[in-house]
């Protein structure tokens, strides 16, 4: 029995897949950001986890991965090559020893700092290559992912 779909049903959902043209885009921004980062050692990956963990006072594995849509396993996973580099900290809480804080070393705050005005002339240059703007583009993306940022000047819809 052909249980196939048709054809033209593949290449309608190829061309409107908000899923796929998200994940083919994502790649693409991961691959443009890891070559700018290259000179350092550094991807777009890690320069984003370093970026999150820039902050007054160290934030918890679970704020982490809240800020960057991420699961707990997966985010361990992803701060192991930096804290092997010397460039994070995993320290328990002082009040409850269950929650571990991430902290940026001397040498994760000069890498990032080192990273951040690559980072900028690259997303300048992204943003004028867009056929939309860059801010039409978060909150649509912001949207989607029903997220909003404390502190953040754009609310996603509940």
């Amino acid at each position: 029995m052909d249980i196939a779909s048709p054809f033209a049903t593949t290449l309608f959902i190829r061309d409107r897949c908000l899923c796929l043209h998200a994940q083919r885009a994502a790649r693409a921004l991961a691959r443009r950001f890891d070559a700018a980062f290259r000179p350092l050692g550094l991807t777009s990956g890690q320069f984003s986890l370093l970026n999150a963990l820039n902050r007054p006072s160290p934030p918890t594995l679970g704020e982490v991965a809240e800020v960057l849509g991420m699961d707990r396993t997966t985010l361990t996973a992803a701060l192991k090559p930096l804290q092997r580099g010397a460039r994070i900290t995993i320290e328990a809480d002082g009040r409850d020893r269950r929650l571990r804080r991430l902290r940026l070393t001397e040498a994760g705050a000069a890498l990032l700092a080192a990273a951040t005005p690559i980072w900028i002339a690259e997303h300048a240059a992204l943003e004028r290559e867009l056929p939309i703007s860059g801010d039409g583009l978060r909150t649509g993306l912001d949207a989607l992912a029903g997220f909003d940022l404390p502190g953040s000047s754009r609310a996603a819809p509940a």
